[in-house]
């Protein structure tokens, strides 16, 4: 069958970035952030395949070979093609505005590569289903952090999720317990996934595999269970946290207080240098948030922070 895309001629899609492993979550659990977002415009071009406009940033290529954005972009073309939708003109062009940090532990990529595949898929009317989405962006975020959809999954789908699998996808989205807010710190620093994720064990104790299990198992139960003590209890990992905490100058010590003044758990957001801490409340996150900043400047770095909470949308489409 041939499937018409409609002739929708421009496409806006602004999507959250989030918080990679939730500490003991390594590569399987993630939750999406309120707050700044990745945005990718999408309109027809009379240039074949996927042209960029805009990438979004400086610092970030050009080439859409090279940008997640539009290589999650080419891969829904593709997809679509290959199920009989006939696109509206030869190509796709998209412009990026990006408000994610570069390199800093909030799912940037991951967001980029999601507004990407659905900004793409909404000018193409929408014929992918979010496993299809999901595979597109996975082959985007691979080029440049790995093959993982701990960011990608709340990117898209909002919430918190679990990926249980990769092959065959297979991602769940768990309760937000009430109340839960989240405390951001942002240190002046860039660390790249790969960096991050080269200093990971190649090996572990069986004790520590037995403990990393248990953490994610109380914090599946502590999101049905709507238990926030049970949530930072769970927020302990043994096995990316110690490898990359000597990556992160100020990052033990901003812990440590974010911990002495009320965060019910702390650790690193996705590869870093993000931390996160979650609180009980507005309130508790201004305090923690306060200390965390305190405690990055006597290590002699410089440190934004943020309170926020779970984004339960994902990604937004607007259209024009």
């Amino acid at each position: 069958m041939t499937v018409q895309a409609p002739r929708a001629t421009r496409v806006v899609v602004s999507v959250p970035g989030g918080i990679g492993n939730i500490g003991p979550g390594l590569d399987v659990l993630g939750c999406a952030v309120a707050g700044l977002r990745d945005e990718v415009t999408a309109e027809w071009s009379d240039a074949p395949g996927v042209t960029l406009l805009d990438a979004g940033h400086p610092d970030l290529p050009r080439d859409p070979a090279r940008h997640t954005s539009a290589i999650a972009a080419a891969a829904v073309l593709e997809e679509a093609r290959r199920r009989g939708v006939v696109p509206a003109r030869a190509g796709i062009a998209l412009t990026a505005h990006k408000q994610l940090p570069l390199s800093g532990g909030q799912g940037g990529s991951a967001a980029s590569a999601v507004a990407g595949a659905v900004a793409a898929d909404a000018l193409l009317g929408a014929s992918l289903d979010t496993t299809a989405l999901l595979h597109c962006c996975l082959a985007a975020e691979e080029t440049v952090a790995g093959r993982h959809l701990d960011n990608i999954a709340p990117s898209l789908l909002g919430g918190i999720v679990l990926v249980r699998s990769l092959d065959p996808i297979d991602v769940v989205r768990l309760p937000i317990p009430d109340g839960l807010h989240i405390v951001l710190a942002h240190p002046s620093q860039r660390l790249r996934t790969s960096e991050a994720r080269g200093v990971l064990p190649k090996s572990l104790p069986r004790s520590d595999v037995v403990h990393q299990l248990a953490q994610v198992g109380a914090i599946v139960a502590a999101c049905y269970s709507n238990d926030l003590a049970l949530l930072g209890r769970s927020i302990d990992d043994r096995i990316a946290e110690p490898a990359r905490a000597p990556l992160l100058p100020g990052f033990v010590e901003a812990k440590r207080v974010a911990m002495e003044v009320g965060a019910l758990g702390a650790s690193i957001s996705g590869a870093g240098p993000t931390a996160f801490a979650l609180v009980a409340g507005a309130a508790a996150g201004e305090r923690v948030a306060a200390a965390m900043r305190d405690a990055y400047a006597k290590a002699g770095v410089e440190c934004t922070t943020r309170v926020t909470h779970v984004d339960p949308n994902g990604a937004v489409v607007r259209t024009a």
